[in-house]
């Protein structure tokens, strides 16, 4: 049986200082960090020991030394917050990873606090910003690419059995990640190959992909990324680290976008999926998908026959649909497939009419509003500047918020949900613990990581709690234990009871 599917988000959020286009983007996104966790209180800093992204999950470690900011800079904007989350600086862009979730709805929550934390960091940001550098603005962007041919990240985390062979991974996911931005893209304007055809894409990264298979996340950017650090036990755990999709604003395309992966993934665990249609070249036809918004564009399969994007989707669906009725599935999976369903069901019909639904046509619809009222070109400044201005987090000034706020967006949580998801963490992972331990035991918490938390409890060695197991952890195993120890002195001792 398929291993519980524990995922997660990692957003590189974009930052312009409006005014000083020369300032910094690493001291602008180190300000942010620090604004929001500036509280007076000492900062565990991230516990980087079993960390390795040279290790590839092909069977080897490639040559070089990881990347690992030297010890007298680890934490200095390297936060873990209480929500079980990471809020750190990351190639010159603030990054919010979402603690780990068991569920996409749970995701949509604590990945939807996270753009809520950013803008109340940016806030914080923005006085410092005032007394020291004269009048600027803050801005801060949910989006991947700035149009100027950078691209910045939005990641997924999915664990996976260790016993699937990588290459039968790969072989099974590369077509439906090819063809899932036709459900879950952001939309861009251009292109970044001056093709004068394309003025307007359905997804924000597929343009900067160039490989099928890869251990860069920057360079070469692969389908499908080799990076082999489960952050847990790698005796039983891989985790899949996605780093080919776009930040969502849209609810149900972050909703979407996690749980029919993770079905995709269980059926692979599983045995149950036959091996899909094979693209004859699945980067070319990653980029040619995202330029056709009609959705009917056919790409070439190994075998010399075409198929579209959206039949690729239905092979998938189908797929889980009959898995859904012979396998024991999570609780949520009727749901995801019932949205998969209904998503594929527009794009057929008149993708148009997922206006509200999915990023890629609500902010096409948006711009196209514009360019009507006003007589604007697809590569005139003011479309440019609504493109960018559709992902920015704040409330107030956002397009896609105000549209939201304004009930032309599909929405699927409460936002008293999300404002708790801001200082707390889901409570059936090991989050749960990491938060906590991080919001009771503050002062005694020297570093922890996704699968560790070390201490200092005034002893000679620095006691470190190993969590290998993300479903270990949670409120129902540990509340009991954290509300009975007054000190993480405390705390230690019964854990090694």
């Amino acid at each position: 049986m398929a291993l519980t599917k524990y995922m997660g988000t990692e957003t590189e959020y974009g930052i312009t200082v409006v005014g000083r286009p020369d300032f910094n983007p690493v001291l602008a996104s180190s300000m942010v960090v620090n604004a929001y966790t500036a509280d007076g209180h000492p900062r565990a800093r991230w516990d980087y020991e079993e960390e390795n992204p040279l290790r590839d999950a092909r069977g080897f470690t490639q040559p070089g030394s990881p990347d690992v900011p030297p010890a007298d800079d680890v934490g200095l904007a390297n936060s873990i917050l209480t929500n079980g989350a990471r809020f750190y600086v990351d190639h010159a862009h603030p990054e919010y990873s979402s603690p780990e979730c068991s569920n996409p709805r749970d995701v949509v929550i604590w990945d939807k606090a996270g753009e809520r934390i950013l803008e109340q960091a940016a806030d914080r940001a923005q006085v410092l910003l005032a007394e020291g550098h004269g009048p600027s603005r803050m801005v801060i962007t949910k989006n991947n690419t700035d149009g100027k041919g950078a691209a910045y990240g939005m990641h997924e985390n999915y664990i996976v059995d260790r016993r699937v062979p990588f290459g039968q991974l790969v072989r099974q996911i590369i077509p439906f990640f090819v063809s899932r931005q036709l459900m879950v893209g952001a939309g861009r304007i251009g292109n970044e190959f001056d093709l004068p055809d394309v003025h307007y894409q359905i997804a924000q990264r597929a343009d900067f992909f160039e490989v099928e298979v890869g251990l860069e996340t920057t360079l070469k950017r692969p389908l499908v990324n080799t990076r082999d650090e489960p952050h847990a036990d790698p005796e039983r755990f891989r985790r899949l680290h996605v780093i080919i999709g776009d930040a969502n604003m849209s609810e149900v395309c972050t909703y979407l976008k996690l749980g029919s992966c993770a079905l995709v993934l269980s059926m692979i665990e599983d045995g149950f999926m036959s091996d899909p249609p094979a693209l004859a070249k699945p980067v070319k036809a990653l980029h040619e998908l995202s330029h056709d918004l009609s959705c009917t564009h056919a790409v070439g399969l190994k075998d010399g026959r075409t198929i579209t994007g959206v039949e690729l989707q239905w092979y998938y669906l189908e797929h889980a649909r009959k898995y859904h009725e012979t396998r024991e599935t999570p609780e949520w999976t009727a749901d995801v497939l019932a949205t998969w369903e209904r998503v594929l069901t527009a794009l057929e019909d008149d993708p148009l009419q997922l206006d509200g639904v999915v990023d890629w046509v609500t902010k096409h619809q948006l711009l196209r509003r514009y360019a009507d009222r006003d007589g604007l070109s697809w590569d005139h400044p003011r479309l440019r500047l609504i493109d960018v201005q559709y992902h920015d987090v704040r409330q107030d000034k956002g397009l896609y918020n105000h549209l939201a706020a304004t009930g032309r967006c599909e929405l699927l949580v409460d936002e008293a949900e999300v404002a708790a998801a801001m200082t707390t963490p889901p409570e059936d992972t090991r989050a749960w613990f990491r938060g906590r331990c991080l919001d009771k035991f503050r002062t005694s918490v020297t570093a922890a990581g996704w699968d560790a938390i070390i201490f200092d409890v005034g002893k000679d060695t620095l006691p470190r709690v190993p969590m290998m197991d993300p479903g270990r952890g949670s409120r129902a195993m540990t509340v009991e234990l954290i509300q009975r120890c007054d000190t993480a002195a405390q705390l230690i001792e019964a854990l090694q009871g």
